[in-house]
């Protein structure tokens, strides 16, 4: 099999951009990247989205999820054409839990006082949050485009439940970052071994396709090749 299509799933507080690093990175290496751009109004509709982007490719694909896009691509990636998931610094949650669920047991990482209130039913990151603790080790004038071109989440997602997680019957691999002030390492390590993934370990803010775009970009690669 060789997987040619590679589909990327943001997270929260973000929209399809913060691929636009990784994706020349991939054309270069031969491969067809996609960025879904979440509604980010429910697990349900996120999973709606990145099932009509893999519909509309041809062939395998490489599913990759960065934070709440991991819960995505946890429910997600159990369509047929997804032959493996890769998780960056992102949500990994069991069969029947949500991603509240999924780290509910850590103590909450220092950019989790930054997420308010944005209208009703919706939170996103405010400025200060997004530039000390979740692109932190970008310039600060790509920070600011990051904090101008976030997706706000609805407070809902962080408690629909995972159906069935796709990583239990699919090849996975997962970067930690270490530097994560968003998502606790703790957790992403700990996850990363549960799921018996192929486990990278950066030393990086929550975003690292901002910050080492060269190495996630490989990294995604080489997991395509393996399949």
């Amino acid at each position: 099999m060789a997987i040619k299509n590679i589909v990327l799933v943001h997270g929260a507080f973000a929209d399809g951009s913060c691929w636009a690093k990784v994706i020349p990175l991939l054309a270069k290496r031969g491969l067809k990247a996609i960025a879904v751009q979440n509604p980010l109004s429910s697990l349900a509709d996120d999973v709606t989205a990145a099932h009509r982007v893999i519909g509309m490719q041809e062939g395998p694909i490489l599913l990759v999820g960065h934070s709440w896009g991991g819960a995505v691509i946890t429910e997600a990636g159990n369509h047929a054409q997804v032959k493996g998931l890769v998780y960056v610094a992102a949500g990994a949650p069991d069969s029947g839990q949500s991603f509240a669920d999924w780290w509910k047991d850590y103590a909450p990482a220092p950019g989790a006082a930054e997420i308010k209130p944005y209208g009703e039913g919706y939170v996103a990151l405010t400025l200060e949050g997004v530039r000390k603790h979740f692109v932190q080790d970008i310039p600060s004038d790509e920070a600011d485009i990051v904090y101008a071109t976030q997706g706000p989440l609805a407070v809902k997602c962080f408690g629909d439940k995972i159906t069935e997680a796709a990583w239990r019957s699919k090849p996975n691999w997962y970067i930690v970052a270490a530097r994560d002030e968003t998502i606790p390492p703790g957790v992403e390590r700990d996850s990363a071994k549960r799921m018996g993934a192929e486990t990278l370990v950066l030393e990086s803010s929550h975003v690292p396709m901002l910050s080492q775009p060269d190495v996630v970009a490989e990294f995604i690669a080489k997991a395509a090749s393996s399949l």
